[in-house]
């Protein structure tokens, strides 16, 4: 058996059975590569053509899947109770500065770190929108600014 036959082989053999060990989509776009490549040392092609078969074939399978995993792979996000905070009003207990680092905003019963979605200050005592939770900290903007923007 042609020794290049036979690396082809041995890698496909290895992506797959890097797919089969892991949860998501992780090897088999170079599998696939593989395939061609060992299609095409098997049909006696030189080793820089079952290279590019190899790359080119592995590129375009990714381009080809990518959307299609994005969307059922780790589809299952399950909302957490802080996500139901976006889109509630809360009012602010500390002045938000996102230069200086500051604010707190009480939403739900519970104080969060606050900064302003625009970057403009927001000073205490304001009513605020929860827009995003960007790790601990909720992103708001202010109800006034909301208002002349016409977003409801």
């Amino acid at each position: 058996m042609n020794t290049l036959v036979l690396f082809w082989l041995c890698a496909l053999a290895v992506f797959l059975g890097v797919e089969a060990l892991t949860v998501g989509l992780t090897s088999v776009w170079f599998a696939f590569g593989s395939l061609a490549a060992l299609l095409c040392a098997w049909l006696k092609g030189p080793m820089w053509l079952q290279t590019v078969w190899f790359l080119g074939v592995s590129l375009l399978s990714l381009v080809a899947t990518r959307p299609l995993a994005k969307k059922y792979v780790n589809s299952r996000r399950q909302p957490t109770n802080a996500d139901r905070s976006i889109g509630r009003c809360g009012m602010v207990t500390e002045t938000i500065d996102n230069l200086r680092s500051t604010g707190e905003v009480k939403l739900d019963g519970r104080l969060w770190t606050a900064r302003s979605l625009s970057g403009e200050p927001i000073e205490k005592g304001s009513i605020v929108i929860a827009r995003e939770i960007r790790g601990v900290k909720l992103i708001v903007e202010s109800v006034r600014e909301t208002a002349v923007s016409g977003d409801k």
